[in-house]
Formats: C-alpha cells, structure tokens, sequence
C-alpha cells in the first residue's frame, strides 16, 4: 500500500486513534482469559470445575480476538491499522484454540 502525501486536512492518525481503542481493548480481554485458561490447573480428571472455567476462558479469548479480527476485516480500518494492530490478538487467540484443543478433561 502506498502513502499518501500528507495533506493538511489528513485525519488517519486521528482514525488511527479512536481504532485503537476497541482493537487494544479487545486484545486484552482475549490476553487476560487466556492467561486465566493458561494458569488454571485442575487438581485431577474429578474437577470438572476448573475444566469449564479453562474452557469458558479460551471461549471468550477466542471470542475476542475473533471481534478484532473481524473489526479489522473492515476496509475503512485496515486502511489506517495495519496488520501489527491485529496480530497480537490473533496469536493470544490461537493459543486459547491450541489449549482449549489439548485440553485432557
């Protein structure tokens, strides 16, 4: 993608802004569930409640980064953020997928 010249009445940095917001939000969210489906150990195969709260957490982590994902899918907003706004949330979101998958419960 090219650069545009810098014209006076240029909003992207001001876009730039207000987009990051809801993409580092987002990406958060999907950090500290996946953190919480990642420290969370089960005492034995008999605690089903520590296996829903890692499940439920990987569920909203990949929820998460599946809404960045999504709110980067919009052209308007990959116009001014580029692919390092999105990764983070898709690498956090696919280490919940990865857990939730291996999960032995």
């Amino acid at each position: 993608m090219t650069d545009l010249p810098h014209l006076p009445d240029d909003d992207r940095g001001g876009l730039r802004m207000v987009l990051a917001v809801p993409l580092v939000l987002l990406t958060l969210i999907a950090g500290f569930f996946c953190w919480c489906a990642l420290t969370v150990r089960p005492n034995g195969p008999w605690d089903d409640g520590a296996y829903a709260a890692i499940v439920l957490s990987c569920l909203l982590s990949v929820s998460a980064a599946a809404a960045a994902a999504a709110l980067w899918l919009f052209p308007w907003v990959r116009r001014v953020a580029g692919w390092a706004w999105v990764t983070p949330a898709l690498v956090v979101g696919g280490v919940a997928a990865v857990r939730w998958a291996v999960l032995d419960g």
